[in-house]
């Protein structure tokens, strides 16, 4: 098998504190423990899949279970919340045990089980069930590694079996002639984790099958994606056949049979899939897509809805495991800061479908209430998979490669990894993203060299960094800062980043206008803080823009961060971070009037686009 470049530390033991903190004991308290219950038959469908009358259920409905599971799971990772480890164990033992003897785990009756259509099916008929088995595969196979509860294990093992069963080998129909192909060849990635557990040849066997049928096609042309031939080719993701955001998971086990069998073509095409994603495609508050798929234009005004934004960071996270590139870390910062925290209420108890970059935010249960059912009023795919996105920081916030430990996320608690046999624990001291300076306190149980790598973003052009109080020199933005030494009990590292604005010039639908961050924050007018409305925002100048820090209570809704500054006729304009804008429902605005910012091209060393007035 393949290393990765680098990966999450197997017993890492993560605290945040601060605003991200505050989001996950919200999101544990008011969603993930009452969810099931007030929503009973995220399990009961399963149950009633072979009862009269037929309950009417969306294509999907059969991932509810395993995207709510996955989430918490993750979020678990993070706050070790004793209420939640209960409520995961309880909710993970009553799904294994609506499990069909042939390993089945799904909504539809036996007739239609992994067919691709169901007569109780919304719509057209056409079922995505084997997208449900994927959701429910990845939720358990993170339950056993968290847990190491072997009945988890084992379930998700008969579904593999059963998909082997049904689909491996010379058989008709195929998995791709089910319909549906960005969602139902997603079990690709399921059947390369399955396969890391049980060595069983078959599900390594109908990965690569399955892969094989990307490329497959019919009367009408290509049945699914052609993710290989099509990234090879050097076409753009938006410009291939399936650029719906589902196929971000099947493409992430293109990715894992790269891990598993060494193919050079897996990774080049995923490493050229996810550049095309971040060049094209991927929003200035870090979000992905437009109505639902890609588009080849960041600037298009379509729905940003919350399910592409996670696929976006979970294959972002898969691209910071292969390549080890800080970059990749910066744009998962980005993603997380804003879109992420963005698309959650401050309660915790509701996510969004839509957070535009532009506009107003919604509760998914309104905007996309078509996907309520008897029994689930809350359920829809983005209510069971926003959360998903504060999880995914466990993966990312704390990384180990071959030389040491990796500090990817900043802000303030503390992490905890093993270096060989030495138990180190790094503690932050910070206001970090509101401010620049990050203080760290090293703590190892013993003393022992290794390295300690700081991701230094690409947008702070000056950086400094000190080590027990002596600078340290080759501080360079957009690579990980290495520190190697003989690390103690008292060590400390202060890193000071460069929190100047710096500005991405719009073009096509948002040209004239001028996106406005800083460090990874995007500035975001919102009306509840200003005088004016949004359409009377008046003109900025980025060469004279100061901004100001305003603290202590400016709204019965507090914003996590708050900016003053002058526009270029005097007027005070308040900014507010992107993921409070509009929290009460007021609309607000991320591209703005701003004189004299200077255009940059899209680079891998700047995918932001963005750059400051010299």
């Amino acid at each position: 098998m393949t290393r990765h470049a680098c990966t999450r530390p197997a017993k890492a033991e993560l605290e945040l504190k601060g605003p991200i903190g505050e989001y996950l004991e919200a999101v544990t308290d008011q969603w993930l423990l009452p969810a099931p219950a007030a929503n009973p038959a995220i399990l009961d469908m399963f149950a009633d899949r072979e009862r009269e009358p037929r309950r009417d259920q969306v294509p999907w409905a059969g991932e509810f279970a395993g995207k709510y599971l996955t989430s918490a799971v993750q979020i678990l990772r993070l706050t070790r919340s004793k209420a939640l480890r209960r409520h995961v164990t309880g909710f993970a033992r009553a799904l294994i045990a609506l499990q069909a003897d042939d390993g089945y785990l799904g909504p539809w009756p036996e007739d239609s089980r992994l067919t691709g259509s169901a007569p109780n099916c919304t719509g057209e008929g056409q079922t995505w069930d084997a997208w449900g088995h994927y959701h429910a595969m990845l939720g358990l196979l993170l339950w056993y590694e968290e847990s190491g509860d072997r009945k988890a294990l084992k379930c998700a093992r008969r579904m593999g079996d059963l998909l082997c069963e049904r689909f491996l080998g010379d058989v008709s129909p195929r998995l791709v002639d089910t319909g549906s192909t960005e969602m139902n060849l997603a079990p690709i990635h399921s059947l390369c984790l399955l396969y890391r557990h049980s060595g069983d040849k078959r599900h390594l066997d109908l990965a690569r099958q399955i892969e094989a049928e990307f490329a497959a096609t019919g009367p009408e042309g290509p049945l699914a994606g052609d993710y290989v031939g099509t990234a090879l080719a050097g076409k753009e993701f938006y410009d291939t056949p399936k650029p719906r955001w589902e196929s971000l998971h099947p493409i992430m086990g293109m990715l894992e049979l790269y891990f598993l069998t060494g193919e050079q073509s897996y990774r080049e095409a995923f490493e050229h899939i996810w550049w095309s994603i971040a060049k094209l495609d991927r929003h200035n508050n870090g979000g992905f897509t437009s109505g639902e798929k890609a588009q080849g234009n960041p600037y298009h005004l379509g729905a940003i809805e919350t399910c592409c934004t996670i696929a976006w960071v979970a294959m972002s996270v898969e691209m910071l495991r292969l390549t080890g590139n800080s970059v990749v870390a910066d744009e998962i910062e980005l993603s997380t800061l804003n879109s992420v925290v963005g698309l959650h209420s401050q309660s915790g108890r509701w996510v969004t479908y839509n957070t535009p970059m532009d506009g107003v935010r919604k509760a998914s249960a309104h905007e996309i209430v078509f996907q309520s059912r008897e029994g689930t009023p809350e359920l829809n795919c983005c209510s069971v998979n926003g959360p998903r996105g504060l999880g995914m920081i466990s993966d990312w916030a704390l990384m180990e490669d071959a030389g040491g430990l990796l500090v990817n996320y900043y802000g303030p608690g503390t992490m905890e990894a093993a270096v060989g046999k030495t138990k180190v624990v790094l503690s932050q001291e910070t206001e970090y993203p509101r401010a620049g300076k990050v203080r760290i306190a090293v703590r190892p149980s013993r003393p022992r060299r290794f390295a300690l790598k700081l991701r230094i973003p690409y947008w702070s052009e000056r950086s400094s960094v000190r080590v027990n109080g002596e600078a340290v020199d080759g501080v360079e933005p957009g690579k990980y800062l290495i520190l190697e030494r003989k690390w103690k009990r008292g060590d400390t590292v202060s890193l000071s980043l460069d929190m100047r604005p710096h500005f991405w010039s719009g073009e096509q639908e948002c040209a004239g206008k001028v996106s406005m961050y800083r460090g990874p924050i995007l500035l975001t007018y919102d009306r509840r803080l200003n005088s004016m409305d949004p359409d009377a925002v008046p003109e900025l100048d980025a060469l004279q823009v100061r901004l100001k820090s305003v603290k202590g209570q400016v709204h019965r809704i507090q914003p996590w961060m708050t900016f003053d500054c002058k526009a270029s006729d005097g007027t005070r304009v308040r900014l507010c971070d992107f993921a409070s804008a509009g929290e009460g429902g007021s609309p607000y605005r991320t591209w703005l009037p701003i004189a004299h910012a200077t255009a940059a091209e899209f680079s891998a060393e700047n995918p932001l686009r963005s750059s400051r007035p010299q």
